[in-house]
């Protein structure tokens, strides 16, 4: 039985989140109301609320300072359903889901035309529209996945971040036999990795600083895994590529150094470490400004992508990938919390995973 009420954690600025009884909340068309199942803050979530600059720094902080007390946070989950909406046409009770978080506006030029995975209009779950650091949420039916019974809860809590991931690989544009390198073993890397492989690549070199990190890439299938604090990363994947550098370079590893990420630094290896007429593709968030050598990268034809936001067709791949053991989270989870009172500790480890040994940000497990 639904209760009238229910605990959710909110913010009332940074640094500063409470759990909170608050009524249940209305249930609009086209959504469905779930209870949460297993729930992890990502490391962009971890920064933000600390108050550490990274994407979306701004209008966090507008709407603390406008909303508060607010919920926020909380893009990565597995969850069921136990209530649908009017109009909802593809899922039922009892159906556990996950959700990409970036969805479309449905009212732009784009969406009216049929390309709404192009729009970046709309709202982002845990963003402008509430997340899943509650005992129940509400969400829209557009950006719902059924996950498969092959996967866990807890697996399953990883499938927004593996689809943004299957984004930056579908990026690269690997050709079969391209020798890849990601800078960066903590989730998003690790994930990247697997799905490289998956995707053809041939040598692939992974980098980090954790001695657990590089331990667990060279599990999950890197040929070279580089401890960056021992070994100069630059020189040993040019060494390792016949001089040249690597036909693809994923660089998962920039951020905060507050939170034990590379600053910018990482970037500057990646240019060093890619082949001439080779790629880099962005996956880090840095949440200011920084100086770049256009002109280097022009003289070496080196192209710097973005990856493309992650779509329901990519969120729908990470199931398949997951099921069928082409991708492994389980061995990457290190960490899981019982109750909704854990969460600001599931913030702690996941902002110190270097302290805290974790791999994957820690999840708080919410119900059964």
């Amino acid at each position: 039985m639904i209760k009238n009420a229910m605990k959710a954690w909110r913010f009332y600025g940074f640094g500063d989140m409470r759990l909170d009884d608050i009524p249940l909340p209305a249930l609009p068309p086209r959504h469905v109301r779930v209870q949460v199942l297993v729930v992890q803050p990502s490391v962009t979530e971890a920064q933000l609320a600390a108050g550490i600059r990274t994407l979306a720094y701004d209008r966090i902080k507008l709407r603390l300072e406008t909303e508060a007390p607010v919920p926020l946070f909380g893009h990565e989950f597995c969850v069921r359903i136990v209530e649908v909406g009017e109009g909802v046409q593809h899922f039922r009770v009892g159906d556990r889901v996950a959700a990409r978080a970036k969805l479309p506006c449905e009212t732009c030029p784009l969406c009216t035309s049929g390309r709404g995975h192009l729009c970046r209009k709309g709202p982002i779950i845990g963003f402008q529209l509430p997340g899943c650091f509650a005992e129940y949420g509400i969400l829209p039916e557009i950006a719902l996945t059924l996950v498969d019974d092959r996967i866990s809860d807890n697996e399953a809590a990883c499938l927004q971040s593996l689809s943004d991931s299957v984004a930056a690989v579908e990026t690269a544009q690997i050709q079969i036999g391209d020798s890849v390198a990601i800078l960066g073993q903590g989730s998003m890397g690790l994930e990247c990795m697997q799905i490289a492989r998956n995707s053809g690549a041939g040598r692939i070199i992974t980098v980090d600083v954790r001695d657990e990190a590089c331990a667990m890439s060279q599990q999950l299938g890197a040929d070279v895994a580089i401890n960056a604090r021992t070994q100069d990363p630059v020189e040993t994947i040019r060494s390792l590529t016949g001089g040249n550098g690597a036909d693809i370079v994923f660089e998962c590893a920039g951020g905060s150094p507050r939170q034990g990420l590379s600053g910018v630094k990482s970037v500057a290896q990646a240019v060093d470490a890619v082949r001439s007429g080779g790629k880099i593709i962005g996956v880090s968030w840095f949440g200011s400004p920084f100086e770049l050598d256009v002109d280097l990268l022009r003289e070496r034809s080196l192209r710097y992508l973005f990856p493309d936001i992650s779509t329901l067709e990519h969120l729908q791949h990470t199931v398949n990938l997951v099921a069928t053991g082409r991708v492994h989270l389980q061995p990457m989870i290190t960490h899981i919390l019982d109750g909704i009172e854990q969460v600001p500790r599931a913030f702690e480890i996941t902002a110190n995973k270097g302290k805290y040994k974790a791999i994957n940000p820690a999840q708080v497990r919410m119900a059964n």
